[in-house]
């Protein structure tokens, strides 16, 4: 690993603490986030890449392999481990997905004591068909994403345009950029649609996913999409559920819970993982005006709280709040049963104004105490007596 150009994950303490406290970790994560180098700079007794097709087609022909290779780490005859202080070795396994009966081998060798184990995967379709859900407290379930502001602070425009995977990010020129984003993207519609077979047509796959990209961030209507596409509601469902499987959509669900307002939106909405992909998907240009780039600043908003809450020691969950006749806030933080709304709005003069949906929220929520404005102002900004304007780069201290 390239050490002087590595940069420090948040979630890299977390997945520490959790294998020094003897649990195995499950990193999941689309490609190119960086699960591979993360999980490089780890003490690790055995790794296996089942990208490689010789190693994956090893386990694939006999799994109980692994079993004998862990034993033959161990010092005690008959591979038991020895009742001793010393803790399991560390086994790491990239993309486990792809020999999905490895799980079982990895479960039994959790239950007997002989291996603590670091798993990446990119595919939650493929992890469910192996039963990694069989192994509830045995495996603590972590996820990485793009780079986050805490790990990161980018440009913000090219951050809205081109996102912020770690291999793609840095590339300069703007035009190589490009190309690897393209790359990306056709990678995807190759590997994960094609070559897991979850769809028929890949063609009208790939015009779903320019509608899906374009549609990142509003509310979904799989009618309309349906409609469109000249396909039937449960389809594009379906399509919705890959994109949320191979871990390139987020859904957003509405908080729904008013005791004043009956018909508060109950669709949910979908976050494209990375803006640059998003892009790519929708097909659109590195030009937007600047209503698009308000509507980009929002999903930018919402992505990072979603990475944020991630890391967080606390369960976090991230939520919107829509009435179709009245008032809308953008996020919604919900953590120890407390709400905290946030409004993202393209502006470096922040006015009362831009809080008047959060005051609305306010008084009618008792479990809120203070709401934000995320914006490009330099410094923070006191909008009302509960709500406060601050700068983007700030983000993080909403959710802590």
């Amino acid at each position: 690993m390239d050490t002087a150009s590595y940069i420090t994950r948040s979630v890299g303490p977390v997945l520490d603490h959790h294998l020094a406290r003897g649990k195995s970790v499950l990193l999941l994560g689309a490609r190119q986030t960086g699960k591979t180098t993360l999980l490089a700079r780890l003490d690790a007794a055995l790794r296996l890449s089942l990208v490689q097709p010789g190693v994956r087609q090893r386990y694939e022909r006999d799994p109980g392999l692994l079993t004998a290779e862990i034993e033959s780490l161990l010092p005690a005859s008959g591979g038991e481990r020895r009742r001793t202080s010393r803790r399991p070795p560390v086994v790491v396994i990239d993309e486990v997905q792809r020999v999905p009966a490895l799980l079982d081998v990895v479960q039994d060798a959790i239950d007997r004591g002989l291996a603590r184990f670091a798993l990446t995967g990119s595919s939650a379709r493929k992890l469910r068909r192996g039963r990694v859900n069989l192994l509830p407290g045995r495996i603590v379930n972590l996820h990485l994403d793009p780079l986050s502001i805490d790990e990161r602070v980018p440009d913000l425009r090219q951050a809205l345009l081109y996102g912020s995977l770690p291999g793609v990010c840095r590339i300069e020129p703007l035009v190589d950029r490009e190309r690897d984003l393209q790359a990306y993207v056709e990678t995807y519609l190759e590997e994960e649609i094609r070559a897991e077979a979850v769809v028929r047509n890949v063609g009208t796959f790939a015009r779903f996913l320019e509608l899906a990209g374009a549609e990142s961030g509003h509310l979904v209507s799989f009618r309309a999409i349906a409609q469109e596409l000249g396909l039937t509601h449960a389809t594009v469902a379906g399509y919705y559920a890959i994109l949320e499987d191979c871990l390139i959509a987020e859904r957003i669900d509405p908080l729904t819970r008013s005791v004043t307002r009956k018909k508060l939106t109950k669709s949910s909405r979908y976050l494209v993982f990375d803006l640059g992909v998003r892009r790519l998907c929708a097909r659109e240009g590195t030009r937007p005006g600047r209503e698009r780039l308000g509507h980009l600043f929002e999903q930018f908003v919402g992505l990072e709280l979603l990475r944020i809450s991630r890391v967080s020691a606390a369960p976090t969950a991230i939520r919107f709040w829509r009435d179709p006749d009245g008032p809308e806030v953008d996020w919604v933080v919900e953590r120890h049963g407390r709400y905290v709304p946030v409004e993202a709005k393209w502006t470096d003069t922040p006015r009362p104004s831009d809080a008047r949906h959060l005051n609305t929220f306010l008084a009618e929520y008792a479990e809120a105490e203070h709401g934000f404005v995320v914006c490009r102002t330099p410094r923070r900004v006191r909008l009302g007596p509960r709500v406060t304007a601050i700068p983007w780069q700030e983000l993080s201290r909403v959710v802590r």
